[in-house]
């Protein structure tokens, strides 16, 4: 599925694709994981914007998926290789 990564603030979001459900990741400037989020299909930017803090050069990038299920699944997986900061 396709990939997309943009800057974490609140004129790049609405860059982001809302067809298909996402896995999202919140990184820092230095590639650190802060946050991996699931989002269901036509609620992308609603739910990431509900979680914009600042945190400058971080960048979210976006994963779709088929289902808010496989999100789910793939978002486990991460997790358990990498915590992390804040899930």
């Amino acid at each position: 599925m396709a990939t997309k990564t943009v800057k974490y603030n609140k004129t790049s979001i609405p860059d982001l694709p809302e067809d298909l459900a996402v896995l999202y990741r919140i990184t820092t400037k230095t590639g650190g994981l802060n946050y991996v989020g699931v989002a269901a299909r036509r609620k992308v930017q609603d739910t990431i914007l509900g979680n914009i803090g600042e945190i400058p050069g971080a960048k979210v990038k976006v994963e779709q998926c088929a289902t808010v299920a496989d999100a789910r699944k793939k978002q486990k997986n991460i997790l358990k290789r990498s915590p992390s900061r804040y899930n």
